[in-house]
């Protein structure tokens, strides 16, 4: 139907972004949007311009598709918000797979491979960073709804209503619980802050700093209180003194001929770790995805599953 792709294919990829706040996960949110156009070409013939746009209409049709989803499912967490932080860098790394992860978001999905200026009408700056999307899978399915409706996309709270088939009164009940939830979170605003100047040089100079296996000049660019994580790992590091313990730890195991690939993850700086192995070839080892706060690196989140490097599309190994 000529007409319906037309009209429906330019909103995918925010539709997209919206799936992935919803549900925390690539392949997930992918098979939302899917979900989303097969049950909008069905009922094409019934739609009316007169109720609502077709961007209206679809974002109607994708919440509830992802609302379906998160029946009886389990929150997407990090590993921050299932305990305390470790003590000891040393510790077993034991994966646990059977942890539904929250899951970072290809900016190179967003129209820029480069992800330097990923699409302003699809993603508003600050507004699909790990820390708000991490919040958001602590609120039940509707609140987080109808805050990513409300507050994220800027719908009104009588529009909001009609996408979710109830009441303006219960939608801002909803809202004013939801953005309770989201304070208790944490200081999800600081990492939300738009970048300041100085951002990418930071994360170069980490870059020199982890390719050198230089110890002492990564501690130097992390905020006293930075936070390390690493899923499916469940243990996670505050603080410069442990991060720097359990980097010495990775080039005692791993090895120390390191080198960094850009990317670009969540509008964050990111880079693909690859690590030489017995031979000196470099392999995929992880993904790691940089908040920069005051020029210091204030959270490092390392990805290291292969649902997320499928995402990414990132080659095992790294030529020359």
């Amino acid at each position: 139907m000529p007409d319906f792709e037309t009209r429906a294919e330019p909103h995918r990829r925010e539709l997209l972004v919206h799936c992935y706040r919803m549900l925390g996960s690539m392949p997930e949110a992918e098979d939302a949007v899917q979900e989303t156009f097969l049950r909008a070409w069905k009922a094409w013939d019934r739609y009316d311009e007169r109720t609502a746009s077709v961007r209206t209409w679809l974002y109607k049709i994708a919440t509830n598709t992802c609302l379906t989803l998160l029946e009886g499912r389990s929150r997407r967490p990090l590993p921050a918000g299932l305990g305390a932080p470790g003590d000891d860098p040393r510790a077993p790394l034991i994966p646990a797979f059977d942890v539904p992860w929250l899951q970072p978001f290809p900016d190179a999905r967003l129209g820029d491979p480069a992800g330097n200026d990923p699409a302003g009408a699809v993603v508003r700056r600050g507004t699909l960073r790990l820390a708000l999307v991490a919040a958001l899978q602590l609120l039940p399915a509707r609140q987080r709804a109808v805050l990513v409706l409300r507050d994220v996309l800027d719908f009104s709270a009588d529009e909001t209503a009609r996408l979710l088939d109830t009441s303006p009164a219960a939608v801002n009940s909803a809202l004013q619980r939801a953005r309770a939830g989201l304070s208790a979170a944490g200081p999800v605003a600081e990492e939300m802050a738009e970048p300041a100047d100085g951002v990418r040089r930071t994360v170069d100079r980490y870059v020199e700093a982890f390719e050198a296996a230089d110890v002492d000049r990564l501690i130097e660019l992390l905020s006293a209180d930075v936070v390390l994580e690493m899923p499916p790992v469940p243990l996670w590091f505050r603080g410069a003194a442990d991060y720097g313990r359990f980097m010495a730890r990775v080039y005692d195991m791993r090895g120390r001929v390191w080198r960094m690939a850009p990317v670009g993850a969540n509008t964050q700086p990111a880079m693909a770790a690859y690590c030489a192995d017995e031979e000196g070839v470099l392999r995929l080892h992880t993904l790691q995805v940089f908040t920069v706060r005051d020029g210091r690196i204030a959270h490092t989140y390392v990805f290291q599953h292969p649902e997320v490097f499928a995402a990414f599309d990132l080659p095992p190994v790294l030529a020359g």
